[in-house]
């Protein structure tokens, strides 16, 4: 994906603009950039593109695990735990290679399209053969993400994840064998040579705390550090791994990713959901992010976290679909306001312009897009439209639209999606995909055998 360099203009009939909705609004767009934003256009000029519905800056998915979603419907019934759940996921990454996690990706990630979303955060940890032998191409698997998101028309940023151990002074397991590069060091030197391309951005991550020895957590933190790159993790998704860090350490998975220079303002903890009160100040004093992805948290009962104590602390938040139980940023959304709703039994812990915010803008900061996620001269134009006359968005003023997009719509209601100035969906149907649902039941047919 290559942005568009011939000049269009956008007629919107609504435009969300950060803090209100606005009527008739007419967008320019040059080199995959918005030049001109122009409110008070009541009617939309000859040869201009429209936009029914309510225009949104483009979602950003900012935790996705994109083979997760071969898992959609076989683990969501019955008994266990998340560490049941994770035995089943081992076995479509055992059965992974590059061409069939290309298939899934591309899939995957038209899906995300047709929900609106114009850039996803990869969480990409599957990086060699079965057994732990590299491809003759050590990135491989991260190459055929990365083209997948290309070929799916959105932007990626490819979070190349070092997991090293099966816990606290363990050694990887046969199926994280595969996961593993043996040592920080190594790690950092496969995933130099990855380059950033115009659809894509090199990040890394730590995969938790049980996965990194500590004495290694600074390699991938310096690694983030010299290249300005975000540095994602996962942070007290559970309490075993709390419980386990205290027995190994002394102290909280937070505690320790402090001690060892992770957190920061290019951090995001992912989950943060078991968090002391002074993990909390620790995670806000240092600036670092909070990913959350209320759909799978519920869907492995993780728990709830504590995100409105951890944005009053001073850590901005984002929001994603992790294991793709659902792709809808929508309800994501949602579901991070009426989740702590039901926390502390009291309503309107945000606004639907704080959810939209944590959903597009700074969800596109915490994966390095810093220039996407508004609707401004200069930004990348990226945008998506959701209808306002389907059966869950009619009846609502136009002018609550933020607030029908976020308590009532869902991913069904996105009519367009644009990215780098171009149509990636028009009229809720995939340009560059022509069958999303078949290429998503034929890759998830082959991985699950």
């Amino acid at each position: 994906m290559t942005p568009t360099q011939q000049t269009r203009t956008y007629w919107l009939e609504h435009a969300w603009l950060g803090t209100h909705v606005e009527p008739g609004v007419l967008l320019e767009v040059a080199d995959g950039r918005i030049t001109a934003v122009r409110p008070d256009t009541p009617a939309p000029p000859p040869g201009a593109e429209l936009l029914r519905g309510l225009t949104l800056p483009g979602l950003a998915n900012a935790h996705s695990h994109a083979f997760h979603r071969a898992l959609r419907g076989t683990v969501q019934g019955g008994s266990g735990t998340f560490w049941t759940w994770r035995e089943v996921m081992y076995s479509v990454a055992d059965r992974m290679t590059p061409d069939t996690y290309h298939a899934l990706a591309r899939a995957v990630y038209a899906e995300m399209a047709l929900a609106g979303v114009t850039a996803v955060g990869e969480f990409h940890y599957v990086h060699h053969a079965p057994g732990g032998t590299p491809y003759a191409d050590p990135n491989a698997m991260g190459e055929a993400l990365i083209a997948a998101a290309a070929e799916a028309g959105i932007r990626i940023t490819l979070l190349d994840t070092a997991y090293l151990s099966a816990g606290f002074g363990q050694p990887p397991n046969t199926h994280q064998l595969r996961f593993s590069d043996g040592t920080a060091d190594a790690w950092a030197e496969r995933c130099s040579v990855l380059k950033e391309r115009d659809h894509a951005r090199i990040g890394a991550a730590i995969h938790s705390v049980r996965a990194v020895p500590a004495g290694q957590l600074a390699t991938v933190a310096r690694w983030a550090e010299e290249r300005r790159a975000p540095l994602h993790v996962h942070l007290s998704e559970q309490t075993a791994e709390n419980d386990a860090c205290r027995e190994a350490h002394g102290c909280t998975p937070t505690q320790l990713l402090a001690e060892h220079g992770v957190l920061g303002a290019r951090t995001t903890g992912v989950h943060n959901t078991h968090l002391t009160d002074e993990d909390i100040a620790l995670v806000g004093g240092s600036g670092t992010g909070t990913c959350m992805c209320p759909t799978t948290e519920r869907d492995l009962a993780d728990g709830i976290g504590p995100a409105a104590a951890l944005q009053v602390a001073g850590s901005p938040l984002s929001l994603g679909s992790d294991s793709h139980a659902v792709i809808d940023l929508l309800e994501e959304a949602r579901a991070m306001e009426l989740d702590e709703r039901l926390r502390t039994r009291t309503r309107g812990h945000w606004t639907a312009a704080a959810l939209l915010r944590a959903a597009s803008a700074d969800g596109h900061a915490a994966l390095g897009w810093d220039d996407a996620g508004t609707l401004e001269p200069g930004a990348l134009a990226d945008f998506t439209t959701i209808v306002l006359d389907s059966v869950r968005t009619a009846g609502p003023l136009p002018r609550l639209g933020a607030e029908t997009a976020v308590f009532a719509a869902s991913a069904a209601d996105v009519s367009h999606t644009v990215v780098g100035g171009r149509h990636v969906v028009r009229d809720g149907a995939h340009a560059l995909v022509p069958d999303v649902p078949k290429a998503l039941a034929d890759a998830v047919a082959v991985l699950r055998g």
